[in-house]
C-alpha cells in the first residue's frame, strides 16, 4: 500500500476528535479565545445543548480584514511565533488547531470588528474572501450543526440536557478564573445567569454564591500565600463543608483550569486526617507560577500541565494550604469572603500573606498502664471568670466563650459573645490530645522496631535507587532498608509504632508515592492512624462529670489547638448558635 499525503479536511477532521470531544469542547476554546483577545464582555448563546448552535460573542480586539481567512487555517496562531514563545507561553490558547478543528465538523461563521477598522468583516470556511458585515467592535463566532458531516460522532453525544449541563459547569469555571469579565450565558432564548464583574469583596462574594451557593461562601476561608517564586491564593471550604464526589474543586494555573495528579494529591494530604472517609474538599484555588516552569502543551485540551519542579510545587501546595486549613479552628480566622486578586501572573505578586496559625503550648503527658494509649492532664489554671462577669469582660470573651454546664455528660455549654457555643466534649478532647501525640511524636527521632527476619522486597531498579537516595530520610521515620541488589531491597526495621504492619507493602507504597509526587507522607500518615486511635481511646469519655475549671481549660487548650473545628475523623467538635439563631428559634422580634 502507497503513502499518500491526507487532504487538509480529513487532517482537520482527525484533529476535531481530539479538540472537539462535545459541545463544550466548543465553547471551552472560544471563550479562551475571546479572554485571550482581552474581551472584558462574553456573551454565550446555546441552542438544543449547543448541537444546533453555539454563538459566542465578545469585545475584545477583534481580527484584521487580512487575517480573517487565515484564522480558520490550521496552525495559524497570533499568540506564539518560536520555542520560546512556546515554552513560556501565558496565552489561554497557542496551537492554532481549535477553529480549523471546528469548522471542519460544523458549519462555521467568523465576524469581526478590529478596532480601528470601519466596519465588521465576515468568512465561513471554505470561503477565501472576507463579505463586509455589521457588528459592534469585537469578535463574534457562530457555529451550527456540530457534527453534521460525522455523523458516528453526532451518534455519541447524549441528551440535550446533559450537553448543556456540561457547557454550564464549563463556564462556571471560566467564570470562576475571571472575575474581572463580564458573562452571560443563554439556552435556548432563556438567559441561565448574567455576572457582572466582581472586584470587591461583596462581589466577588455574590458571584461565588451564583456559581457554587451560598453556603460554599458562608463556609470558605480565603487566603493568600506567596513563596519560592509561587502565589497561591483563592477560597478554602472548611472540612465540615465537604462532598460526596469532587464536584466543586477548581484548581487553576495561571488562569488556566487544571485537572492534574499532583496538584488533587497535595490538596488530599492537606486535609488529611480533617474530613469524614470518602469525603472530597471543596475548594476554589489559583497558583501563579512563572510561565518557563509549567508546561501547558501536553495534550489538546490543556486539561493536563508538568510542572519542572514537581517536588517544589507539591511541597509548596501542601503548607500551604496545610497551614490554612491548620488555622481555622476557633483560636483561628474565621470564613472569609476578602477580596482574591484578579489573575495576575505577569504582574508583581502583592506582600500580604496569611499570619502563622497559633503555636501549640507545652502540656503534659501520661501513659494510661496496662494499655498503649494516652490521655491528656488538663492543666492547673486559676479560675476562669464566668459569663457572669461584667460587660467589658464579656467583650473580651475567648473564641469559645467560658462554660456554663454540661448537657447529659456529653457537650459543653458555654456562653460566647455572639450565642450560645456547644462542644462536643470527646471530639474536642481527642483532636487536642491527638495534636499533643503528633507534636510530642515529632519532637525526637522516631524509635524503630528490629524486624526479628528482615523482609525482602522486589522492585524496579528506578525504585531500589530512590531508596537509596532516601535513605537517611526513612531512618529519620524509623524505617531502616538496605539495597541487596540492583532489584531488591530488604527492611531491617520499621517505626515501633507500626509493629506488626506489612513493611513490604508500606515500602512499596512510599516509593510509588516518590515516584509519582517526588514525595511521600505515606508513613507519617500511617503513623497518624495509630495516634489517632491511642488519642481516641485515651480521651474523655462520655458522662465523665468535668468541673467548671476542667471545661474552661478545655476550651482554651482547643482555641489554641491546629484543626481545633474536626475530630480525628472528620466530625465537627463545636458549633455556635447566635443571637439571632436563638431569637429566631422563639420568634422574638416578631
Amino acid at each position: 500500500m502507497s503513502i499518500k499525503r491526507l487532504p487538509d479536511h480529513l487532517v482537520n477532521q482527525i484533529a476535531a476528535g481530539e479538540v472537539v470531544e462535545r459541545p463544550a469542547s466548543v465553547v471551552k476554546e472560544l471563550v479562551e479565545n475571546s479572554l485571550d483577545a482581552g474581551a472584558g464582555r462574553i456573551d454565550i448563546a446555546i441552542e438544543q445543548g449547543g448541537v444546533r448552535l453555539i454563538r459566542v460573542q465578545d469585545e475584545g480586539c477583534g481580527i484584521d480584514r487580512e487575517e480573517l481567512a487565515l484564522a480558520l487555517a490550521r496552525h495559524a496562531t497570533s499568540k506564539i511565533a518560536s520555542l520560546d514563545d512556546l515554552e513560556g507561553v501565558r496565552s489561554m490558547g497557542f496551537r492554532g488547531e481549535a477553529l480549523p478543528s471546528i469548522a471542519s465538523v460544523s458549519r462555521l461563521t467568523l465576524t469581526s470588528h478590529a478596532a480601528g477598522a470601519g466596519h465588521a468583516w465576515q468568512v465561513a470556511e471554505g470561503e477565501a474572501e472576507p463579505r463586509p458585515a455589521a457588528l459592534p467592535a469585537g469578535t463574534l463566532i457562530e457555529v451550527r450543526d456540530l457534527f453534521y458531516n460525522t455523523p458516528a460522532r453526532r451518534k455519541f453525544l447524549k441528551a440535550e440536557k446533559t450537553e448543556f449541563a456540561h457547557i454550564e459547569t464549563l463556564v462556571k469555571r471560566l467564570a470562576l478564573a475571571r472575575f474581572d469579565v463580564r458573562f452571560r450565558l443563554q439556552h435556548n432564548g432563556r438567559e441561565v445567569f448574567a455576572l457582572a464583574v466582581a472586584e470587591r469583596p461583596e462581589e466577588q462574594a455574590r458571584r461565588l454564591a451564583l456559581l457554587l451557593g451560598e453556603e460554599f461562601v458562608q463556609s470558605a476561608l480565603a487566603f493568600e500565600q506567596a513563596a519560592a517564586g509561587l502565589r497561591l491564593y483563592g477560597w478554602l471550604g472548611l472540612p465540615a463543608f465537604s462532598r460526596s464526589q469532587p464536584d466543586m474543586q477548581y484548581f487553576y494555573v495561571n488562569g488556566r483550569m487544571v485537572r492534574d495528579k499532583l496538584v488533587t494529591h497535595a490538596v488530599r494530604q492537606a486535609y488529611q486526617d480533617v474530613l469524614y472517609q470518602g469525603r472530597h474538599p471543596a475548594y476554589v484555588v489559583f497558583l501563579e507560577i512563572d510561565p518557563a516552569q509549567v508546561d501547558v502543551n501536553v495534550h489538546p485540551t490543556k486539561h493536563e500541565v508538568r510542572f519542572r519542579e514537581s517536588r517544589l510545587v507539591h511541597d509548596f501546595l501542601f503548607r500551604s494550604l496545610h497551614q490554612v486549613i491548620a488555622g481555622a479552628g476557633p483560636g483561628g480566622e474565621a470564613p472569609s469572603t476578602r477580596p482574591v486578586p484578579p489573575s495576575s501572573y505577569s504582574q508583581p505578586p502583592r506582600a500580604e500573606t496569611l499570619a502563622p496559625y497559633p503555636r501549640q503550648t507545652a502540656m503534659p503527658l501520661r501513659v494510661a498502664e496496662g494499655r498503649a494509649a494516652y490521655a491528656l492532664a488538663f492543666e492547673a489554671q486559676r479560675p476562669v471568670p464566668g459569663p457572669d462577669a461584667t460587660d467589658s469582660t464579656e467583650e473580651a470573651a475567648p473564641p469559645l466563650g467560658f462554660a456554663l454546664a454540661q448537657l447529659h455528660g456529653v457537650y459543653i455549654l458555654a456562653q460566647g459573645r455572639e450565642g450560645l457555643i456547644l462542644v462536643d466534649m470527646h471530639a474536642a478532647h481527642e483532636r487536642i490530645t491527638y495534636e499533643r501525640l503528633k507534636a510530642h511524636q515529632a519532637a525526637g527521632r522516631i524509635p524503630s522496631q528490629p524486624l526479628l527476619v528482615p523482609e525482602r522486597v522486589k522492585v524496579s531498579t528506578v525504585e531500589a535507587e530512590l531508596c537509596e537516595e532516601s535513605a537517611a530520610s526513612f531512618e529519620a521515620l524509623g524505617l531502616q532498608i538496605d539495597r541487596l541488589d540492583q532489584e531488591t531491597l530488604v527492611v531491617r526495621a520499621i517505626p515501633a509504632i507500626l509493629r506488626g504492619a506489612d513493611a513490604a507493602g508500606l515500602v512499596r507504597d512510599l516509593l510509588a508515592d516518590l515516584r509519582a509526587h517526588g514525595s511521600s507522607r505515606r508513613l507519617h500518615e500511617e503513623i497518624n492512624r495509630v495516634l489517632a486511635t491511642m488519642a481516641c481511646h485515651g480521651s474523655v469519655r462520655a458522662n465523665r462529670a468535668l468541673g467548671r475549671e476542667e471545661m474552661n481549660a478545655l476550651l482554651r487548650e482547643l482555641e489554641r489547638t491546629e484543626r481545633g473545628g474536626q475530630c480525628n475523623h472528620g466530625r465537627p467538635t463545636w458549633a455556635r448558635l447566635d443571637m439571632k439563631d436563638l431569637d429566631a428559634l422563639f420568634k422574638r422580634g416578631r
